[in-house]
């Protein structure tokens, strides 16, 4: 089984030397109703799986729900509802479509609002490592203190710009520093950590759920090629200055994004098809083979007459 592995930037043949696969992917942000895009990402990766499990190996396959963030948030605020609450809503909506689609379910869905021992234990050392800092209540990562930071999207730190994903505030040492854990703001669900009352940055929740489940060397990580910077980057850099091994994960495979016309499909942008809407107009088997008619790793463009 040969596939793109963007951590060499090569095709390579996958392999396991004792035919056991740790597969982790990236799931979903549960604050609305999920779309085509995150369908298509998990059907690819029920596609990986199946095939590995095809050609013998043993695999441990977990997918993770991102069930407290900004957008979390601002969603349950919004509608004037618990966090907890939009949260179960729309993962048990995810859940049941993803079975319509005859997409095989993970072994484990851990919740970031599930592992906070977890997270917070990994904090903790990589302050004492001196790989992060505390002010205030927050915790930010120094991005300088790695070297190989940016081997995973190739890109220079130096050269980096301050984009709509990166965080800019000026408390922090340098502007690339990202969140490990956010203080506690108004109207916000907090839980107690050493550094004060808060939440966990994003990134930190899937270390954290990846290391805890599947170890501190994973075999295989998935998820879009839109996570690929900062999200994964990030991951590479806190996971093994945590764990001090590497590579964090042997093997990365990212799919193509879902554009609608000429955009990506996303719920910011509110130019989706969701789940529901797809399955109610087209069968699942259809659906199927549309997300599988293009090469996983390229973008693919929803029409009506596709």
């Amino acid at each position: 089984m040969r596939l793109y592995n963007t951590l060499s930037g090569k095709v390579e043949e996958f392999t396991s030397p004792n035919g056991q696969v740790g597969m982790y992917v990236c799931g979903i942000t549960p604050y609305a109703a999920s779309h085509i895009g995150h369908a298509m990402m998990s059907v690819i990766f029920d596609v990986v799986r199946r095939y590995l499990e095809f050609k013998g190996f043993t695999v441990r396959h977990i997918q993770n729900f991102t069930d407290v963030d900004d957008k979390m948030i601002a969603a349950a605020n919004e509608l004037g509802i618990p966090v907890s609450e939009l949260a179960k809503r729309h993962i048990d909506d995810y859940l049941d479509e993803m079975d319509a689609l005859n997409v095989t379910r993970a072994h484990a869905y851990p919740r970031a609002t599930g592992e906070m021992d977890k997270i917070r234990d990994m904090i903790g050392r990589l302050i004492d490592k001196g790989y992060a800092y505390a002010i205030d209540g927050d915790v930010y990562f120094r991005v300088r203190r790695d070297d190989d930071y940016g081997k995973l999207s190739g890109r220079d730190l130096d050269s980096l710009m301050v984009g709509d994903r990166v965080e800019v505030e000026e408390r922090k040492e340098d502007v690339m520093d990202f969140a490990l854990w956010k203080r506690q703001k108004p109207g916000e669900p907090v839980w107690e950590s050493p550094w004060g009352p808060g939440r966990p940055g994003w990134h930190i929740e899937c270390s954290a759920m990846a290391i805890k489940y599947l170890g501190e060397t994973i075999d295989m990580h998935g998820g879009g090629q839109d996570l690929l910077f900062p999200h994964h980057e990030n991951e590479v850099a806190q996971s093994e200055a945590y764990s001090g091994r590497s590579p964090f994960a042997r093997f990365w495979v990212h799919n193509g994004t879902l554009r609608l016309g000429q955009d990506k499909m996303s719920k910011s942008r509110g130019n989706v098809i969701t789940v529901t809407e797809a399955l109610d107009r087209f069968s699942p088997d259809a659906l199927r083979m549309f997300f599988l008619s293009s090469h996983y790793r390229s973008p693919l463009t929803y029409g009506e007459q596709t």
